[in-house]
């Protein structure tokens, strides 16, 4: 079978999501299976090149992960005409200056979300991009989380019948670092480092909604800094100011109400990190990050409200599994293995720049709800 190779110029691989799921368990791990089989029979190779400030730690992990090429010079590396695609998963603050050098380098380009910390700069790129006729993507894994697929299946079923409303419930417990080191970098808890959970995850919010649910027309959020003494990677004490957790609403296309609420401050007690309950007038169903529960409305008991008995009803007996029916991949390897098709035979592709604008505004939106105690209505975007 024929090979054909695809220079790739990774950014950001140093940090744990892009060394994790998108240089370890995405394009190491297609290089490792030989290879994305295009229509045509090629087997279209990635050939990375990992790049960052620091070269001594770039030379590390390029030899622990045996990537042949790595570089310091990031400049360099976009001059270089053999390598074709540009990739970031850096600080959200470098982004959209990054993802613009590309662009006028000629480089396609593939990025982790939000695309900046402002709307302005998220729509400006999207707009190069597109003038320039450089094919663009953004990371938007949480479609394709086998929890998620499963729930969307229901939906394009009919199951729910009417869908009525939605409430999401995503986060954990981060230690404030102290006596237990913390799971997140401290970067999270600064404004000025570009922090805070609302800008984080009302970016993947949106492309859940929109994509699973319905477009979202308005959005009401309050944010909170529960915890504002937290210790940095080298234990020293610092204060947070920027939000840990964030309480939204949203109102849908067709009357869906949407309740999602994100936090680095609560310890978890439901059957996964994060759970998406959707009500219908025909079904009702629940789902996580690998799996799906539904309970239809001939299966739903009747209980009656008396607080003076214990109830008698078990709420879980009557929800079944919804079943797997296909092999499920890692999402951000899925997603990479579909933009590499797009770059290499143009195969269709709807996760933009563009896309990545909209998470930007509704992040945006969450935090003047939050600053103004007030509904927003979120307008249609054009770069």
């Amino acid at each position: 079978m024929t090979e054909k190779r695809i220079g790739i110029i990774m950014h950001g691989v140093t940090g744990r999501m892009g060394y994790n799921q998108h240089l370890v368990r995405s394009v190491k791990a297609i290089m490792e299976d030989g290879g994305v089989v295009l229509k045509d029979g090629i087997r279209l190779m990635p050939d990375p090149i990992i790049v960052g400030r620091n070269a001594a730690k770039i030379e590390r992990l390029a030899k622990e992960e045996g990537i042949e090429r790595w570089s310091d010079d990031l400049d360099a590396c976009l001059a270089n005409s053999d390598d074709t695609l540009f990739f970031d998963a850096g600080t959200t603050q470098m982004r959209g200056g990054l993802l613009r050098k590309a662009i006028e380098a000629g480089k396609a380009v593939y990025c982790e979300k939000p695309t900046s910390d402002d709307l302005d700069e998220a729509l400006a790129v999207a707009k190069l991009a597109r003038e320039k006729g450089i094919k663009n993507g953004v990371v938007q894994d949480k479609l394709f989380l086998p929890g998620i697929m499963k729930l969307k299946s229901l939906i394009d079923s009919g199951f729910f019948g009417r869908i009525l409303s939605v409430r999401g419930e995503f986060g954990y417990w981060v230690f404030e670092g102290d006596w237990r080191e913390a799971q997140r970098p401290s970067w999270n808890y600064r404004k000025d480092d570009g922090g805070g959970i609302i800008l984080d995850m009302l970016c993947h919010w949106r492309y859940v909604l929109d994509h699973t649910f319905g477009a979202v027309k308005s959005v009401s959020c309050l944010g909170a800094t529960h915890i504002p003494d937290r210790w940095d990677e080298n234990g020293d004490h610092y204060t947070a100011d920027a939000d840990d957790a964030a309480y939204a609403t949203f109102e849908l296309e067709g009357g869906i109400i949407a309740q999602v609420n994100s936090s680095w401050c609560t310890r978890v007690q439901r059957d996964d990190l994060v759970t998406f309950h959707v009500d219908g007038t025909h079904g009702s169903a629940v789902a996580g990050l690998t799996s799906c529960v539904s309970q239809h409305r001939v299966n739903t008991p009747k209980p009656v409200w008396n607080p003076d008995v214990p109830n008698p009803l078990d709420f879980y007996k009557n929800w079944d599994e919804v079943p797997t029916t296909q092999i499920f991949t890692n999402g951000f390897r899925a997603q990479w293995e579909m933009f590499l098709r797009h770059i290499a035979e143009d195969a269709p592709w709807e996760f933009d720049l563009m896309a990545g604008a909209r998470g930007v505004q509704l992040a945006q939106l969450g935090l003047q709800s939050w600053a103004e105690r007030r509904w927003l209505d979120v307008p249609d975007l054009v770069a």
